[in-house]
């Protein structure tokens, strides 16, 4: 049988207005009281605390594409690969001389720009408004990146977007301090060489004693192409681009926005009696 699960959030636990089916959250419950289902994600922990609560989930949760691993039960940073300060900064200046604008997630919050905020921060700083101060996810716009990098104690990862972005990863600083991925169509992450989710995934299988084989692991993009090779069984979503498609073991046999098709597959995988790898 296999021993754990790690689940993608955007475009593979969720649907693509944000929410998660009732079917799939009943099937996920279940699974998790009999094995360790984990989620491993590009977000930030603030950003993945609504649907990790809504999961039911006690499992640590891998954020930001593997830079750090997060304790909701103990609210805290268990291990982490955090970007340096001065390399932070030399990436915003770095960024400012491209047509690029960016994200900076920080220890507690996501960070955009006052004067080129992104549309999809836009639009998720407007969904994040509709949670309890209490439990809201925090999401900021700033002035200033090189001041607030002075302000947190952790950089975790920046996320860009614009026509140069290809551009940018190309050059020789990014090359030497940054892995950069792609999390949707025209943007790339940049965390710190090494961070990957495969890596950090590896990482905590070591702890806990499971093998990598005996793992089953779901995604989309391309940000999840290290976990979906390192997984006895790697499945893409439907969603996913023919890439991906091709290097997973499995495809779903419809897209994120199907109310059944990651629970029936959670099912055939798991649950069924006698299903075995």
């Amino acid at each position: 049988m296999y021993e754990l699960l790690a689940l993608d959030l955007d475009g593979t636990v969720l649907k693509s207005d944000r929410t998660i089916s009732p079917t799939l959250i009943a099937k996920i419950r279940e699974l998790s009281e009999r094995i360790p289902v984990m989620i491993v994600t590009g977000r930030h922990h603030t950003t993945a605390r609504p649907y990790y609560l809504e999961l039911g989930l006690k499992t640590p949760i891998i954020c930001c594409n593997g830079a750090y691993v997060y304790d909701y039960q103990n609210e805290q940073v268990l291990q982490h690969n955090a970007l340096s300060k001065d390399v932070a900064k030399q990436f915003v200046s770095l960024a400012e001389k491209h047509d690029v604008t960016a994200v900076m997630y920080v220890t507690n919050a996501m960070l955009h720009s006052k004067h080129r905020p992104l549309p999809y921060v836009e639009a998720l700083s407007e969904w994040a408004s509709t949670f309890p101060i209490g439990s809201r996810p925090q999401i900021y716009k700033v002035d200033n990146f090189h001041q607030e990098i002075e302000r947190h104690s952790f950089v975790w990862k920046f996320v860009l977007e614009g026509r140069e972005v290809d551009h940018f990863a190309a050059s020789p600083f990014i090359q030497q301090h940054f892995n950069g991925e792609y999390s949707w169509t025209n943007r790339i992450d940049f965390a710190r060489i090494g961070n990957t989710k495969g890596a950090a995934l590896t990482e905590y299988l070591e702890k806990i004693g499971i093998s990598a084989d005996r793992i089953v692991a779901v995604g989309d993009h391309h940000n999840d192409i290290s976990m979906l090779t390192l997984a006895g069984m790697g499945v893409a979503m439907l969603n996913a681009d023919e890439n991906i498609q091709r290097l997973a073991d499995r495809v779903t046999t419809a897209t994120n926005d199907d109310d059944f098709a990651l629970a029936d597959l959670i099912d055939q995988l798991f649950l069924t009696e006698g299903e075995s790898k």
